[in-house]
């Protein structure tokens, strides 16, 4: 790609390369042999200098599968459960969704947050997610929902409609200006529906060096300020603009403009010179910091160790392939759906947490440090004394 998804510039700026990604990270792949041979492909990243977005400039979409055998649900967290549930609630209260309809645009494999958002008082809730499976999905009053297991825009926004969710979607979409500019289309006159989206903020990502953060899955990255003139530019006015989850995500509440997108584009000032100052950090930072974790693993193994990392989805899929050569054996997860499955692209075995008792591992590498206490807990319910770190 050579001008920006998101505003159409042509400044950009290289910030780091890797090659030979696994182009998905959710997959079940039921075999090493099969999670060996996956797909890869190759990532750019870059930033706009025009408006901060940041994204994969070789992204090949034909590389991603997002079908039954997608596997993203973060519902066997407690932590997870309870965040989820108050934003529901804080949604419901706070744009009076009470007996009103509300469509989520990619609302996953289970629809688990529509679910919430009825628990909470709306009405009626429509989800669309080509990975949709409505066979796992038990749910007390069904004829409260529709499930549409395809890609948006099916269906158009109809008039009872008084919110759209998009959570942790986006992030998959690379031709991101058009498709907000086609939502803000569909929705047509309705300035009074509410636009309610959630996705990872990319800033931690750049701070912290995360590298494992980065995947091929993720061809698009924003910060709150590039969220916000994406938006803008795309013909809505953002009312809120949080982050959420320990920081980890970027939350945006915005309705329809009714004077349409603005006739330039919205300028970034010092927040997007530090934006592209950090990205550009970060690529001065990244190499060494997938070397360090590397010799922190091989390390470890040296001295006759055994490693796990805990969370067996896209962050563990990008932080085993940055190590590239590893002798880890297993992921743990507890979602059971992955039990027996395969990481994409690096080959470990997926594995439930009872495993450990028999494995006794020496180092547990969290995937995600907002779990390390629940994460203790299950190691200390099995006897287990093993190290655990965050990354």
């Amino acid at each position: 790609m050579t001008t920006c998804p998101a505003c159409a510039a042509t400044e950009l700026r290289f910030i780091d390369s890797q090659s030979g990604i696994p182009g998905n990270s959710c997959l079940l792949l039921d075999s090493a042999t099969a999670a060996a041979a996956f797909p890869t492909g190759d990532m750019t990243l870059t930033v706009c200098q025009g408006c901060g977005f940041v994204f994969n400039a070789t992204f090949d979409p034909t590389l991603s599968e997002y079908s039954a055998r997608y596997e993203e649900t973060q519902g066997c967290s407690p932590r997870f459960v309870e965040f989820a549930r108050a934003l529901a609630s804080r949604w419901v209260e706070d744009y009076d969704l009470v007996d009103r309809t509300v469509l989520e645009i990619g609302c996953g494999s289970m629809g688990e947050f529509l679910q919430l958002m009825v628990e909470a008082g709306v009405g009626r809730a429509v989800g669309v997610d080509p990975a949709l499976e409505p066979r796992r999905i038990d749910v007390a009053e069904p004829d409260r929902f529709e499930w549409i297991p395809d890609f948006y825009p099916v269906p158009d926004i109809t008039d009872d409609v008084s919110a759209i969710v998009c959570r942790h979607t986006l992030e998959h979409i690379a031709s991101v200006g058009d498709f907000m500019r086609s939502l803000r289309q569909t929705i047509g006159a309705r300035t009074d529906v509410i636009v309610l989206f959630e996705l990872p903020d990319v800033q931690r990502v750049f701070d912290e060096v995360a590298f494992w953060d980065v995947y091929y899955e993720h061809c698009s990255y924003f910060t709150a300020g590039s969220l916000a003139r994406l938006f803008r530019a795309s013909g809505f006015d953002p009312i809120k603009i949080t982050h959420e989850y320990d920081d980890q995500y970027v939350v945006i509440e915005a309705r329809p403009s009714p004077d349409g997108p603005p006739s330039h584009s919205p300028s970034g000032g010092a927040e997007l010179l530090e934006l592209i100052a950090s990205a550009e950090e970060y690529g001065r930072r990244v190499t060494t910091v997938r070397r360090q974790w590397r010799d922190r693993v091989s390390a470890a193994v040296d001295e006759g160790q055994r490693v796990v990392i805990w969370g067996a989805g896209s962050k563990g899929v990008s932080f085993l392939t940055g190590l590239r050569e590893n002798d880890i054996q297993f992921a743990v997860d507890i979602n059971p759906a992955k039990h027996g499955f395969f990481m994409a692209g690096t080959g470990q075995e997926i594995v439930a947490p009872d495993f450990l008792a028999t494995y006794q591992p020496d180092l547990v590498v969290a995937m995600n440090p907002i779990y390390l206490d629940e994460i203790q807990q299950e190691l200390e319910e099995r006897g287990l004394s093993a190290e655990l770190i965050g990354v």
